[in-house]
């Protein structure tokens, strides 16, 4: 989904909603992982991602439409055909079908690179940013630490080509996040963001018909059908929300800070409530990558922020 504004208000003084809002993109968006986990153990995760995202792309899409939102011209739907591919097509296509394999709290710390592919695409690739040492530190750290991860790492607990999934599935999202910045699209950042929801959605379950998924639909237990509803609601809708409400009134670097506690809230949720396993090798590499996370995103310039998990 699109990168906010660089451009925010001042920082108010700190009240109960902002509290709220601030746990809800820490601790809601760090559950996602381990209710995809979850969901995909029954649901095949092509349909669950685009369950996931048909349904909270549609309602935001309505909702902001019924608030008298000027519906995406034609150029704009194109580019947000684009960027779905890009941002929840690929992205999520991949990371729903690498947690039936992978934990959900390494999934969060591959995950949390985001901002470092971002910040490489921004500064190597297009230009978009001038070099600076800090940002180049970032990302040799945040790399270090997927390499501490990956190599040499059991198989059986830690299968590489899952993992290797998530990282090409962040690599897309940067993509998006990069070239949607150039690229028509609605001022209503939430408009946006339900039109790109819906149409990954769609392409999403047509894939998932494509591949077979729907000839096969297991019986979907209350558990897995919870976690699908989290997701929607408490991952798309209520996190969204509490997202850009933020936006609007916290300066941007500061509300980007969920990307670097999110893989903690997940690493705490895998560990505590599903029982996964919690190796000395993790906890370093995730301790490098959200150190390289928390350098970039305090540098002057703040990279690939995202909008949800």
């Amino acid at each position: 989904m699109q990168g906010a504004s660089d451009c925010a208000a001042p920082a108010p003084a700190v009240g109960l909603r902002v509290v709220l809002a601030f746990a809800a993109i820490y601790f809601l968006w760090g559950a996602t992982f381990l209710a995809i986990r979850i969901a995909v153990l029954e649901v095949p995760p092509l349909f669950a991602s685009g369950v996931r995202f048909l349904i909270a792309g549609a309602l935001l899409y309505v909702f902001m439409r019924l608030r008298g939102q000027p519906g995406p011209s034609a150029a704009e739907w194109r580019s947000s055909g684009l960027i779905a591919l890009c941002m929840f097509v690929a992205t999520y296509g991949a990371l729903f079908w690498a947690e039936q394999y992978v934990s959900s709290g390494i999934t969060a710390v591959i995950e949390a690179t985001l901002p470092i592919t971002t910040a490489t695409f921004e500064v190597f690739v297009f230009r978009q940013q001038a070099f600076r040492w800090r940002v180049a530190a970032a990302v040799a750290l945040g790399f270090a630490g997927v390499a501490a991860l990956l190599i040499r790492s059991d198989p059986q607990t830690l299968p590489l080509l899952p993992c290797l999934a998530i990282l090409a599935g962040g690599v897309a999202w940067s993509l998006g996040a990069v070239l949607t910045r150039s690229m028509p699209r609605p001022q209503s950042v939430p408009l946006a963001a339900g039109a790109q929801m819906m149409l990954g959605g769609t392409v999403l379950l047509g894939l998932s018909q494509l591949s077979g998924e729907l000839q096969s639909l297991p019986h979907v237990s209350l558990r897995a059908g919870l976690a699908l509803s989290y997701l929607v609601i408490a991952g798309s809708l209520l996190g969204f929300t509490a997202y850009v409400w933020l936006l609007a009134r916290m300066p941007a670097t500061r509300v980007a800070s969920h990307a670097y506690v999110n893989p903690l809230v997940a690493v705490a949720l895998g560990y505590f409530l599903a029982g996964e396993v919690l190796t000395v090798r993790m906890i370093l590499a995730a301790a490098l990558i959200v150190a390289s996370v928390l350098l970039l995103l305090t540098a002057p310039a703040a990279y690939g922020r995202r909008v949800t998990s």
